[in-house]
């Protein structure tokens, strides 16, 4: 059986190779995010299958306690693949590695981003986003620092966590801005993530991350300009009766699909929408690996999955 279905799957792919369709990754991390980098493929955007027998494609070591959660890869126009993620609980730094293909990895290292910062507490679920206008990457990430903005009523597990987006931006991974804030909507906001629609706007998807009452719900908001920075006015939820983190958008054909973790029934869910505007909750027809939490969903030539499918053979 299982013979068959690699047979099938790669006269599927020589196909799609053939044809130049697109598929699909995700990278995303299991349990406390010890053991490292995972990696699930789709077809279609709704059947997400594990990479490399479900085990981990590159273990963290960088950080207080080499975690790697969050993990957000982003390919550049040179093919290469640039990943960053969460170190470490009260970490002021960002995890960062690259690669080829997916398999071999570049030695990890740490980018500085909030050490300046004396009383920052953290810098939590960095995303990868590269803008074609100015050929730079932009990296993404929510900090807490006591007294800085707007507070908001907290819950007692969540007590002082008051988080804002900040950035810093790059063109070679290298040498990077100064950190400065991304997006305050005067909300605790964490995991922001961005996408560029067929339209050219920009569209971030984010996490109203207030706890008292809570709100735990996915949001959206869009700019015509990214250096001008997004509106801070975001919509209404566009997640149901449920608590939602991590999402991560994806252009699926004529659909952008928002994937999320749906973290205290410990499963994944979806919705998408054709004009950024009507959402419609999907996540009864989509599947992912058992134990995936918050990742990125990225589209690759399928002579990449090709490869990363021989790790099977």
């Amino acid at each position: 059986m299982k013979k068959q279905f690699l047979v099938t799957l790669f006269v599927l792919l020589t196909y799609l190779v053939k044809a130049q369709s697109p598929v699909y990754l995700f990278s995303y991390f299991v349990d406390n995010g010890a053991d490292g980098l995972h990696l699930a493929y789709s077809l279609d955007g709704l059947k997400w299958e594990p990479l490399n027998q479900g085990k981990p494609f590159l273990t963290p070591t960088v950080g207080k306690d080499r975690l790697m959660r969050d993990p957000s890869i982003c390919q550049g126009p040179d093919g290469t693949f640039h990943l960053v993620w969460t170190t470490g609980w009260w970490d002021k730094i960002i995890g960062y590695s690259s690669s080829k293909d997916l398999k071999q990895w570049t030695q990890q290292k740490a980018i500085p981003v909030m050490v300046d910062e004396p009383d920052a507490k953290n810098a939590w679920a960095p995303e990868l986003f590269y803008d074609n206008a100015t050929k730079e990457y932009y990296i993404i990430w929510a900090t807490t620092i006591p007294g800085r903005h707007k507070e908001v009523p907290t819950s007692a597990s969540e007590k002082g966590l008051n988080h804002r987006m900040y950035s810093v931006t790059t063109k070679d991974f290298k040498t990077f801005s100064k950190t400065k804030l991304f997006f305050d909507p005067e909300f605790s906001v964490i995991d922001a993530a961005i996408i560029q629609q067929a339209n050219k706007e920009y569209m971030m998807v984010l996490k109203n991350e207030n706890s008292n009452p809570p709100e735990k719900n996915i949001r959206i908001t869009a700019t015509k300009n990214l250096a001008k920075g997004f509106p801070t006015t975001v919509s209404k939820p566009i997640t149901g009766n449920y608590w939602a983190e991590g999402p991560a958008p994806l252009q699926v054909g004529e659909y952008i699909y928002v994937y999320f973790d749906k973290y205290r029934d410990h499963k994944y869910g979806a919705v998408r929408s054709k004009d950024g505007i009507n959402w419609e909750d999907v996540s009864d027809l989509v599947s992912f690996p058992k134990g995936v939490r918050h990742g990125t969903a990225f589209t690759v030539n399928p002579t990449v999955l090709s490869n990363l499918l021989s790790l099977k053979r």
